[in-house]
C-alpha cells in the first residue's frame, strides 16, 4: 500500500506539475484507479501491477541513462579526436600559433565542441589549399624531370600529407624554379643547336625538316617552343649532328678550295677568256675562305661541287690534248727570263726534249709542267740575283756609247757652228764627259760586285755568254793600250813638229795609224761615222777561236755576234789638235785606265 500511495504521491505531484502538460503520469494513475475501482481490483493485484509499472519505469530510466552516458562518451571521444586532429592538422601544416584554436580545458563538451568546430573547419580548409599547392609543384617538376629524361609520366603525384609545412612547400618551389631554369638553358641549346643545323643545311644544300626531325619529331617548325624536346638524348644526338654536319661542311669546303686551286691552274695555263670564268665565280670565291667564313645557301651544295669536278675533268682533258702548246709557252717564258738576265742557253735542245718527252708518254703531263714550273722559279731566282750587277752594266754601256759619242763629237770641226741643233750637242757633250769620267769607278765598282757574285754562287758571271769580267779586262787593256798609244804620239809630234803650217795641216788631217776605225768602234755600229746622233751598239763580246773558245787577251779580235752584238771599244782621249780646237775637251785627255 506504502507503494500505491508514493505512486499516487508522484501521480498527484505530476498532475499539479504545469510542465507535464493535460495527460501526465498522475492523470493515468489517477484514470487507472478509477478502472480497478470500477472492475473490482483487489489490493494484492494492484500493488502487483503498480509494481510491475514502477520496474517497467526504472527500466526506462536506466535505458536513457545508459543512452546519456553512452551519448556523452561518443562527445567525448569525439572531443577527443577534434583534439587529436586539431593537433595532428597544426602538426601537418606545420604552424603551431594559428589563431582562432579555443582552450581545451573550458566549458562543457558540447561548448568545446563547438568551440573546436570552427578551428578545424579553418585547418581542413588551409589542408585542401596546402595540398592542391603541393600538388601543382609536384607536378611541374615531375613534368620537367620527365622532360629532361625524355619521357612523360601521366600519373598524379603522391603528396604527404604529414608534412604540408611552408617551408617544405619553399624547397619545392625551389626545386622547381631550379628545373625551370635548367629546362629554359636546354631549350636554348636546343634552339641553338636548331638553328645552326639549318644554317648547315642552308649551306651544304641538304633537306633541312628531315635532317633535325630525324633527331626529334617535335624539332621542327610547326611545333611550338614550349613543346619541343629537350631531353639529353635529344641533346646529345644534336650535338652529334651538328658535328657531322660541320664535319662534311669543312671536308666539303676542302675539296672545294682544291678544286678552285685546280680551275685557276688550269685556266691560267691555258689563257682562258673572263666569261669562262666567271661561271664559276661561286666556286672560287671561296679558295681562301675559312669554314666559318662560308655561310652563302648552296655555297657547299652537292651538286656544286660535282659540277666543278666535270669542269676540272673537262679541263685536264684540254690540258692533255694542248700539253706540247703549253708546254712550248713555259719554255718561252724561261727564255724571256733568261734573255733579260742575259743568260745564254741551248733553246734548241730544250724543245727538241720536251717533244720527245710529250711524244714519248714516259713522262705525265702535270710532272713535265712541274718541273719547267720549278725551272721558272729557279730561273726568276738566279735573275734576281744578277739584276744589280746588271743594271750596273747597262750603266757602264751607256756611259761607253757616250764616251763614243763625244769622240765623233770633238773630231767634228763644225761642232760650234751655229747649225740647227748645236746647243744641244754642247750641253750634251758636257754631260757626257762628267759621265765619262766616272767610268774606271763604275768598272772597279762592277768588277768587285762581279767577284763578289761569283764566290758566293761559285760560279762565273756570263753575259750573254761571255765572261764579264773577260769583258772588264779587255775593256781595261784597250784603255791602257789607248792611253800609251796617246803618250807615243804626243812624244812622237813634239819630234815631228815644224813650224811650217802646211805640215801641221797635213799631220793633223793624217788619221791615226794607232787607231783605226774598226778598232774604235765595230762595224755597223753608225752609219755616219762623223754624225753627232748616232745610235750605238750596247754589247761587248770576245772573238771566239775555231774551236769555240773564248779569250781575254789583248791580241783577241773584236766581232760583232748576231744573238750578243759587242760594244764600242771606245777611245778615251782626243788628239792634241782636236784639244786645240775645242776648248771643251780637255776633260777627255786624263782619264786613268780602269783596272780589271
Amino acid at each position: 500500500m506504502e507503494r500505491t500511495s508514493d505512486i499516487l504521491t508522484m501521480a498527484i505531484t505530476d498532475t499539479e506539475s504545469p510542465l507535464l502538460g493535460e495527460i501526465s503520469c498522475g492523470t493515468l494513475l489517477q484514470k487507472l484507479q478509477e478502472i480497478w475501482d470500477e472492475v473490482g481490483e483487489s489490493d494484492e493485484e494492484r500493488d502487483k501491477l503498480l509494481l510491475q509499472i514502477e520496474q517497467e519505469c526504472l527500466d526506462v530510466y536506466k535505458r536513457k541513462v545508459e543512452q546519456a552516458a553512452k551519448s556523452r562518451a561518443e562527445l567525448l571521444q569525439t572531443l577527443s579526436d577534434a583534439n587529436a586532429e586539431l593537433s595532428s592538422l597544426t602538426a601537418s601544416l606545420g604552424d603551431k600559433n594559428l589563431v582562432g584554436i579555443p582552450d581545451k580545458s573550458s566549458g562543457t563538451i558540447k561548448e568545446q565542441l563547438a568551440a573546436i568546430a570552427p578551428a578545424l573547419e579553418q585547418l581542413w580548409q588551409q589542408k585542401e589549399e596546402r595540398v592542391r599547392e603541393f600538388s601543382d609543384v609536384q607536378s611541374q617538376i615531375q613534368k620537367i624531370c620527365g622532360e629532361i629524361a625524355g619521357g612523360l609520366s601521366n600519373e598524379v603525384p603522391i603528396v604527404d600529407e604529414s608534412d604540408l609545412s611552408l617551408k617544405k612547400l619553399d624547397d619545392f618551389h625551389s626545386q622547381l624554379q631550379e628545373l625551370q631554369k635548367e629546362k629554359s638553358d636546354r631549350l636554348h641549346k636546343v634552339l641553338e643547336f636548331v638553328s645552326t643545323v639549318h644554317d648547315l643545311c642552308a649551306v651544304l644544300g641538304l633537306d633541312f625538316l628531315s635532317t633535325v626531325t630525324e633527331v626529334h619529331p617535335s624539332l621542327d617548325e610547326e611545333t611550338g617552343v614550349q613543346s619541343k624536346s629537350i631531353s639529353n638524348d635529344t641533346l646529345s644526338r644534336l650535338a652529334k649532328t651538328v658535328l657531322t654536319l660541320k664535319d662534311d661542311k669543312k671536308q666539303r669546303l676542302q675539296k672545294l678550295q682544291e678544286l678552285a686551286t685546280q680551275l685557276i691552274d688550269l685556266w691560267n695555263l691555258m689563257d682562258t677568256p673572263d666569261e669562262e670564268r666567271e661561271l664559276f665565280d661561286h666556286v672560287t670565291c671561296n679558295i681562301s675562305a675559312s669554314v666559318d667564313e662560308v655561310t652563302l645557301p648552296g655555297a657547299l651544295a652537292r651538286d656544286l661541287i660535282e659540277q666543278a669536278v666535270v669542269e676540272v675533268d673537262r679541263l685536264d682533258q684540254l690540258k692533255a690534248s694542248r700539253m706540247k702548246e703549253i708546254a712550248f709557252k713555259k719554255q718561252s717564258e724561261l727564255e724571256e727570263i733568261y734573255a733579260r738576265a742575259h743568260v745564254e742557253i741551248n733553246p734548241e735542245s730544250a724543245r727538241e726534249r720536251i717533244m720527245s718527252l710529250i711524244d714519248s708518254g714516259n713522262v705525265e703531263p702535270t710532272e713535265l709542267l712541274a718541273d719547267m714550273d720549278s725551272q721558272i722559279a729557279k730561273a726568276k731566282e738566279e735573275a734576281f740575283s744578277r739584276k744589280d750587277i746588271l743594271d750596273r752594266v747597262e750603266k757602264w754601256m751607256s756611259a761607253c756609247e757616250e764616251e763614243s759619242w763625244l769622240e765623233d763629237y770633238n773630231r767634228d770641226q763644225n761642232r760650234y757652228s751655229a747649225s740647227r741643233g748645236a746647243h744641244l750637242n754642247l750641253k750634251r757633250a758636257e754631260k757626257a764627259r762628267i759621265l765619262v769620267s766616272k767610268i774606271p769607278v763604275m768598272v772597279d765598282t762592277l768588277v768587285a760586285k762581279t767577284r763578289a757574285w761569283e764566290e758566293e754562287h761559285s760560279m762565273s758571271f756570263a753575259y750573254d755568254g761571255v765572261p764579264l769580267l773577260a769583258m772588264l779586262d779587255e775593256y781595261g787593256m784597250l784603255r791602257q793600250e789607248r792611253e800609251e798609244e796617246k803618250r807615243r804620239l804626243r812624244e812622237q809630234k813634239k819630234v815631228q813638229e815644224q813650224p811650217h803650217v802646211e805640215q801641221d795641216s797635213a799631220f793633223s788631217t793624217r788619221p791615226s795609224p794607232a787607231r783605226p776605225v774598226s778598232a774604235k768602234k765595230p762595224v755597223g755600229l753608225r752609219a755616219n761615222n762623223g754624225g753627232a746622233n748616232g745610235a750605238p751598239n750596247r754589247r761587248l763580246s770576245l772573238n771566239a777561236n775555231q774551236n769555240g773558245s773564248r779569250s781575254a787577251a789583248k791580241e783577241g779580235g773584236r766581232r760583232e755576234s748576231l744573238n750578243r752584238p759587242a760594244a764600242p771599244t771606245n777611245y778615251v782621249a782626243i788628239s792634241k789638235e782636236e784639244a786645240a780646237s775645242s776648248p771643251v775637251s780637255g776633260t777627255a785627255d786624263h782619264q786613268v785606265p780602269a783596272s780589271p
